[in-house]
């Protein structure tokens, strides 16, 4: 049966055209029951004895949700005792429409087929499909449409009625409007509230409830302690005349009552509105875009210096301003304004499920508890539980559901239990929930387009490809490493010029374009390494077996090959296709003891002294164009094999050989990018590292100052350059603390698509051009960056997504993203795995420098485990000594001693782990002795790792 729809639409260039489009509809669509013997259906998912009981449905029954029941129900849908569910097309289309994640979770679901959840084509079923009447709204015609295809289902499935209970169908929704007319239809209808509740059994599933309205009114007191939000009709006109501004709010970690909004302005300029105080904020959660009106100029305040944490008990709804308020305002007052403004109104909410611990309430039987996220920059959540005792100790993760303008907290419902707070699954769950990191097994959908084992490289493979067993191959990584990317070989040529080869896994042979391993990897970016355990992007097989280049087994590859002369001059570049044969996987430390024993003269050793003596002359070239030597300490951790506990903790020693491998990975990602871009001048994935702003350096050239070193910023080789003669006698350390110093005034690196901007310069490397060809294992960028090189050499063909700009784009923002969350995870990881450390090591004492100097505390690195800390001086007692900050030094005088940055101090190190759920590193202050100092730390944090090159 045939229906069509005929509608008109104005063209761009003002002309009418008429459409139309045809709508089939069908008798033969399965119900999916299996107690139905009338459809012909090949396969069913809802059960004969369905087994939820109810205490409102005493009878075998399946369930019917609407569409808000879905959107705002979606955690209950996900319980195990949720089963034998229709899922409407109607819906299903709503939810796609309104709600991308939880779609996505919707999805998922029906794809369990222990849930028994069945999708039901209503919309294309003769017996179900309703056209719209004249005058009906869109959601009304969609509700009418459920009770419709409920109606269908009740009556389809009285035919096979049995003499013992009969199937019956519930349809739950919220909408009272919606529930009359289905009870006026004779339909079994209930709210998603009271049918859950009726459920026998299962009282943690009542936990799971977003609160409807009725609750969040009832929870909240009478007095508005916030301003209205203004209606997005008002945001959008107030947005057009620039009366506000549109920002994403990001909320302080250190200070609850404040936050800032980056304003994104035209081209790369941007500006960061300062908001301070609970009634400007305005009930804004971090990430939230919102709108934002600045303050007249004579209200413009500066950021606070204040630490302030809202901890302990529930502040009452009614409370006045407190304390901490006018605190604020004081400190703020003294210093250096910034345009500062107020929340208006919230254009999109970012809220997801957060991690945690509840905080018990306590009033004996109340039910109504705040919940703490383990991210300081997200509010406390009232939610309502009736297992308090069970959580305690436990983390938990809690959603937000709504912000009502009387409630001090927002609220929310329990989702579920992670696990013992403190436990090592536990908490590396909680920090890759915490930094969006996808870490869910890879799906049966994925695991479909692996290649089946075993495998082989066939004759087909071998067309286009060059046949490169023959030569020296060898590849040099990190001890452990299993997912080994690239390799490398050197010989000398006929002409005495020689031939160098950096030879890639060719992943993208492996990972189609579309498929759902590619959209996958797409989606996930990166793998993600953390102490002790690595998350992939690309699924073991290929990441650790068939894509790693390992010794003595033949691989595919993707290899950029030089001709080079002795003086590291390239004369001629070449890519292809090719399959290898690696003579040998070494680390770092085995490729450094060949190279430095002189009695070693086989071919893998003299392989790898010419491609050291080339990476020496080719970092020499490199740095006297300006490219700049950095430094940051990274850590390594030795594992025991048995508890799997750190036993030690020390920074990693760069050898020779990290230099060597660092050289030629550069050299090919330069020679590739220079490649792609000169066949897709407006498709290129490119990476850029932007030049800082002056402001950045001001600490770098203060700190420099103070020591009597002048350093040069105009430009990267100047200050590479600078950096270089930058000594202080009898202070060795001098130098590398100024160039960690330097690396944290640089910007981060991003990928682009060439076409959508006309900045390329790589600002840390000195290179024109960029782009990250060598690491396809564990980056998604660099697979796109082999299919564009493919088609660049005839090696493969193209697809419309790689030549389009705008989706290469947002593929290059979603690129940024992961990375970015992966680095922030790997830090956590080194955070929580320094923590176990000093629980088993005790109180420490070590040598440590002031990094910075601070309004009331000074910021200490200690080299030896690569950590830095606050050490705060207490101002508050009446007691307590003077402290007298300057901030042109700058420099902090407490009694007698001014502290200025780089100078040396010793400090106790210890676990504080008072707070079980903010567990920290404590650092207290042994020298210089200040007598009469009160001392005290909040989390102390692993230096903040960048990669001493991009590459």
């Amino acid at each position: 049966m045939l229906k069509s729809k005929t509608f008109v639409k104005k063209t761009r260039s003002g002309g009418v055209m008429k459409i139309v489009r045809e709508h089939y509809l069908r008798d033969d669509i399965w119900c999916g029951s299996e107690v139905c013997t009338e459809c012909k259906q090949e396969s069913t998912a809802l059960q004969r004895d369905p087994c939820m009981e109810s205490n409102l449905c005493s009878y075998p029954h399946y369930v019917i949700p609407d569409t808000n029941v879905v959107l705002h129900q979606i955690d209950v849908l996900e319980d195990q005792v949720i089963r034998n569910v229709i899922i409407l097309q109607t819906v299903l289309a709503e939810v796609r429409h309104r709600s991308a994640p939880i779609y996505k979770r919707l999805k998922d679901i029906v794809h369990e087929k222990e849930k028994h959840f069945y999708t039901f084509t209503n919309e294309h079923h003769r017996e179900t499909f309703i056209e719209r009447e004249p005058g009906e709204s869109a959601n009304d015609r969609n509700d009418r449409a459920i009770r419709v295809a409920a109606k269908w289902y009740s009556e389809h499935l009285k035919k096979f009625e049995s003499d013992t209970d009969p199937l019956k169908v519930v349809l739950l929704t919220n909408d009272q409007g919606n529930k009359q007319k289905a009870e006026e239809s004779g339909l079994l209808v209930y709210k998603c509230e009271e049918y859950i509740k009726s459920l026998i059994g299962n009282p943690e599933l009542v936990d799971r409830l977003a609160l409807s309205n009725d609750d969040k009114n009832d929870i909240t007191s009478s007095k508005v302690l916030f301003p209205e939000h203004l209606p997005l009709s008002r945001i959008q006109a107030g947005l057009k005349n620039g009366t506000f501004l549109q920002g994403t709010f990001r909320a302080s970690r250190d200070n609850y009552l404040e936050a800032t909004v980056f304003v994104q302005g035209e081209g790369e300029e941007s500006t960061e509105v300062l908001i301070q105080g609970l009634q400007n904020l305005n009930r804004s959660v971090y990430q939230d875009v919102v709108a934002v009106q600045l303050l007249p100029r004579d209200q413009w305040v500066a950021p606070s210096s204040v630490v302030l944490q809202d901890e302990g008990a529930a502040k009452d709804d009614n409370e006045e301003e407190g304390e901490e308020e006018k605190e604020l305002r004081v400190s703020a007052a003294e210093a250096a304004r910034k345009p500062t403004g107020r929340v208006v109104g919230i254009i999109k909410r970012n809220w997801r499920p957060f991690c945690g611990m509840l905080n018990a309430s306590i009033i004996k039987e109340s039910t109504r508890h705040l919940f703490t996220p383990a991210d300081r920059r997200i509010p406390r959540i009232r939610i309502e539980t009736r297992q308090a005792d069970a959580l305690a100790g436990q983390r938990i993760m809690v959603a937000i559901d709504g912000w009502p303008k009387h409630s001090r907290y927002p609220n929310g419902h329990f989702v579920r239990t992670l696990g013992s707070a403190g436990d090592k699954e536990t908490e590396q769950q909680v920090l890759l929930l915490e930094h969006d990191v996808p870490h869910q097994a890879f799906s049966q959908a994925v695991l479909s387009f692996l290649p089946t084992m075993p495998w082989e490289i066939t004759p087909e493979v071998m067309v286009n490809r060059e046949d490169l067993r023959s030569l020296t191959v060898c590849s040099v990584d990190p001890p452990g490493c299993t997912d080994i990317d690239d390799a490398l070989h050197c010989r000398e040529l006929d002409n005495g010029n020689l031939e160098v080869g950096v030879h890639i896994a060719d992943v993208s042979h492996f990972i189609r374009p579309g498929n759902a391993m590619d959209k996958e990897a797409a989606n996930r970016g990166t793998t993600v390494y953390l102490c002790g355990k690595r998350i992939d992007m690309v699924p073991e097989l290929l990441s650790s077996n068939l894509c790693s280049l390992r010794s003595n087994v033949e691989r595919l590859a993707f290899s950029c090959i030089w001709e080079i002369n002795h003086e590291a001059e390239i004369l001629k570049t070449r890519f292809t296709k090719s399959v290898i044969k690696s003579k040998a996987s070494l680390t770092y430390a085995e490729a450094q003891m060949r190279i430095d024993d002189t009695t070693q003269t086989d071919d893998i050793t003299k392989n790898l002294r010419g491609l050291n003596k080339l990476a020496k002359i080719l970092k020499k070239h490199r740095i006297s164009k300006g490219a700049l030597t950095l430094s940051s300490l990274e850590v390594r951790f030795h594992i025991d094999s048995e508890t799997h506990d750190p036993i030690d903790l020390q920074t990693k020693e760069l050898m020779e050989t990290n230099s060597m491998v660092e050289e030629f990975m550069l050299l090919a990602n330069i020679s590739v990018a220079q490649k792609i871009f000169d066949e897709f001048p407006d498709c290129a994935m490119l990476r850029k590292h932007p030049a800082p702003p002056p402001s950045n350096y001001d600490i770098l050239l203060k700190a420099a100052k103070s020591k009597a070193v002048e350093i040069h910023t105009d430009s990267a080789k100047a200050l590479a350059d600078s950096l270089d003669v930058a000594r202080v006698d009898g202070f060795p350390y001098f130098n590398t603390l100024l160039r960690i110093l330097a690396t944290r005034c640089m910007m981060q690196a991003v990928y682009f698509c060439s076409g959508m901007d006309s900045d390329f310069h790589h600002y840390g490397l000195a290179s024109p051009i960029y782009t990250h060809f060598t690491s396809p294992i564990r980056r998604y960028a660099d697979i796109i960056v082999h299919r564009l090189l493919a088609v660049a050499i005839a090696a493969d063909k193209t697809y419309p997504d790689l030549m389009d700009k705008q989706k290469q784009s947002a593929l290059s923002n979603n690129l940024n993203y992961r990375h970015k969350m992966s680095q922030y995870a790997q830090r956590a990881s080194v955070a929580f795995h320094t923590q176990l450390f000093f629980k088993s090591r005790g109180i420490l004492n070590e040598e440590g420098f002031v990094l910075f100097v601070r309004k009331n505390a000074i910021i200490v690195l200690i080299p030896k485990f690569g950590l830095e800390g606050t050490v705060f001086f207490d101002s508050k007692n009446k007691a307590a000594p003077k402290v007298v900050f300057d901030e042109e030094g700058p420099s902090l005088t407490v009694e007698q001693h001014t502290f200025h940055i780089f100078d040396r101090v010793m400090v106790t190190i210890s676990l504080d782990a008072s707070n079980i759920q903010h567990q920290k590193i404590r650092m207290s202050l042994i020298e210089p002795v200040i007598p009469g100092v009160s001392v005290s730390a909040p989390e102390v944090q692993p230096l903040a790792k960048k990669p001493r090159l991009d590459r």
